[in-house]
């Protein structure tokens, strides 16, 4: 897609560099030429996270280019070619209704501050546009994704004001429902169903989505709300790090009949290289990841495909990435399918997202909020809601009870 704009120099810098690998592996030669010329785009890589986890976001304690306690660092992604990632704004289900908000805007943060602190490597990426422009540039293009729709706690201002700071996908569920949308887990029958899918507000949360121009990630959802959103969705959906289930029955993962719809609607599986994902079990080799895009392949289209690995956990780590697409190109792919699944399909994804966007420039945000009775919590308040005044909060039923309680001893006592 863009070999015509490749300077001379850097194809040479690419020979120069592969020349050993030539002579050992032909196909390998050849995934790192395509490389060179299609930016590789990831779906999901949690090293904010891992950041968070091992680090407490201390981003001055940290240096990317010699950390070794993950599977993604700045060598690493440089041997593995990675022209562009979606970085992973996570935090754990257990901070819904408490403080998921402030938690995800501070992994938003840690993303900003990577592309700040590492300039000559990562460049913070919005649009499709921006994608590119980081290729050409031979940096990382950095974009962000939430993984978890209870990040919004249940608001559409909150999602909009993470679509300002950079976000460009939300993953609707982790492994926990929300007030509005049913997680993966309620597929496998250890929770029950909330919403039969996506409730009403969760059907306005999709609809504000399409007019923001973020994408929607159903990996984590369940089967109902892949359903309703393809139903719905006016832009393609994404899965950020899904794999093939009719290869491993995983709930995790992309069944055929939701492969073939993804396809009517110009969407992409991303695939996952999670072992629980991939053989349904705790080892994979990279043949079996392959096998997973060769069935969505064959489902889906060579439209259809794409990466995402989820690291930290999977496969080694992200400099192996041109093993897989070696691995393609030795099963008969050509270069055309391999470049798509590389980055244009996402290319044309995000493309398509941003074009449903810009037709409905005209279409005023969406501003009524869910209702109180779905959201209740001792952690909420109801500012903004009718009659909100008038009903009192869980503190002051509590405050007026300890005083009725005081003067009934007062009165006794006397």
């Amino acid at each position: 897609m863009l070999s015509e704009v490749i300077s001379a120099a850097y194809v040479a810098l690419w020979i120069s560099s592969c020349a050993s690998t030539s002579a050992e592996d032909p196909y390998m030669t050849r995934a790192l030429q395509l490389m060179s010329e299609t930016p590789l785009i990831d779906g999901h890589n949690d090293l904010p996270w891992q950041l968070r986890k091992q680090f407490n976001n201390e981003l001055n304690k940290v240096d990317l280019n010699t950390l070794e306690t993950t599977q993604t660092n700045i060598p690493k992604i440089k041997k593995g070619k990675l022209g562009a990632q979606f970085w992973s704004a996570y935090v754990p289900c257990e901070s819904q209704y408490k403080d998921a908000v402030r938690q995800t805007l501070e992994q938003i943060d840690v993303v900003h501050r990577m592309c700040q602190q590492y300039p000559e490597t990562f460049m913070l990426a919005t649009s499709s546009q921006d994608i590119t422009k980081a290729f050409l540039m031979n940096k990382t293009a950095s974009l962000i994704g939430v993984e978890g729709g209870h990040s919004l706690d249940s608001s559409l201002g909150t999602l909009r004001t993470m679509y300002q700071l950079g976000v460009r996908y939300l993953t609707l569920t982790h492994s926990c429902n929300t007030p509005w949308a049913d997680n993966w887990l309620v597929d496998t029958g250890s929770e029950p169903s909330q919403h039969n899918g996506l409730s009403p507000f969760g059907k306005q949360l999709i609809v504000e989505m399409n007019r923001l121009g973020m994408l929607i990630d159903l990996a984590h959802v369940t089967e109902a709300v892949m359903n309703q959103v393809l139903d719905m969705s006016e832009a393609p959906v994404i899965f950020s790090h899904s794999s093939a289930y009719s290869i491993c029955p995983h709930k995790r993962n992309v069944p055929d009949d939701v492969l073939i719809r993804v396809k009517d609607k110009g969407g992409i599986v991303m695939v996952n290289f999670y072992n629980d994902y991939v053989t349904c079990s705790k080892t994979a080799t990279i043949s079996d990841v392959a096998d997973h895009f060769d069935h969505i392949k064959k489902v889906a289209g060579p439209g259809g495909v794409g990466f995402g690995g989820d690291y930290d956990g999977g496969l080694e780590d992200v400099s192996k990435v041109p093993n897989v697409v070696a691995e393609l190109l030795r099963r008969g792919w050509s270069d055309e399918e391999v470049n798509a699944a590389l980055g244009n399909n996402l290319l044309r994804v995000l493309s398509q997202a941003e074009r449903v966007r810009d037709g409905l420039q005209a279409k005023r945000p969406d501003d009524v909020p869910i209702p109180l009775d779905e959201v209740k919590n001792p952690c909420r308040t109801r500012y903004g809601y009718p009659n909100a005044a008038a009903a009192p909060s869980l503190g002051t039923l509590a405050l007026a009870l300890t005083l009725a309680l005081q003067a009934l001893i007062a009165g006794t006592v006397s």
